[in-house]
């Protein structure tokens, strides 16, 4: 899954989204309001964060003049972020990182970085990517806080550096075949290990389970196939990558709380 960027005015979701990126905000002018799991967020102009997408989040609010800019980071790009220790395993377990003081060139260099990621020309998406992962490996030079109330831990906790680079193969992988019927088996013969080696490098890496890993890649991508007018939910199941109905309402609901029929209605009356 590709790295994605945006710049614009955005539009209220009537329902939590997620997906399988870390997501960037920017707020280049207005004001939002987050609803993330159980905690409020309030993003004012010139403020950058960070947060795991895979947790269900909506932007309930927002003042007529907001403008906002980001992308969402694929876990390949995420984990090989030169971030202060312990930063990753904080926001893999679902806090929220920001900075207020950011830099005056920011709103500036985001509305570029989207133009030239859109541009269709290779080399310049490729300039934005660049740019923007060395713009958030400078938060270390920058105030910053974890939210809700954490401190800044000094360890890498879990996560076993080591193993990260097997573990970004197997994300690269899983985010190339998870509409296929594959199994954890199957990822790790891919790589010739063992299936317990492939799950605990994974857990140790990324703080998730192989399956959870899976499960949300397909999930996002029936949640935008949802959206659509001509949603059929038994079709897109299955284009998703999940065996049954069944199995598909209940990863839905779990991840949602609402089924993907009630999640649709509500995406088409937004």
């Amino acid at each position: 899954m590709q790295l994605q960027m945006f710049h614009t005015h955005p539009t209220l979701m009537e329902a939590p989204h997620w997906h399988a990126q870390v997501e960037v905000n920017f707020i280049v002018q207005g004001k939002v309001h987050y609803l993330m799991a159980d905690r409020e967020l309030v993003l004012t102009k010139g403020d950058l964060c960070l947060f795991w997408g895979g947790i269900p989040h909506q932007m309930d609010w927002r003042s007529d003049d907001t403008i906002y800019a980001g992308a969402h980071l694929p876990l390949v790009h995420f984990f090989r972020l030169n971030l202060p220790t312990g930063i990753q395993q904080h926001l893999m377990a679902g806090q929220v990182l920001i900075l207020r003081a950011t830099d005056p060139a920011d709103g500036c260099n985001f509305e570029r970085w989207n133009l030239y990621a859109r541009s269709g020309d290779a080399a310049k998406a490729a300039h934005a990517v660049n740019e923007l992962l060395l713009r958030i490996e400078r938060m270390r030079f920058e105030p910053y806080e974890l939210l809700p109330g954490a401190a800044v831990a000094d360890t890498a906790g879990a996560f076993d550096q080591r193993a990260l680079p097997l573990a970004l193969r197997i994300c690269a992988y899983i985010a190339d075949n998870f509409r296929d019927d594959i199994s954890i088996t199957d990822i790790a013969a891919e790589f010739a290990i063992h299936p317990k080696y492939a799950m605990s490098v994974f857990r140790r890496s990324t703080g998730m389970t192989l399956n959870e890993y899976l499960n949300l890649l397909r999930l996002s991508y029936a949640q935008a196939m949802l959206m659509r007018e001509d949603a059929n939910v038994l079709h897109i199941a299955m284009e998703s990558g999940f065996g049954s109905l069944s199995a598909f309402n209940k990863s839905f609901r779990r991840l949602a709380g609402m089924t993907p029929s009630s999640f649709r209605r509500a995406g088409s009356t937004a």
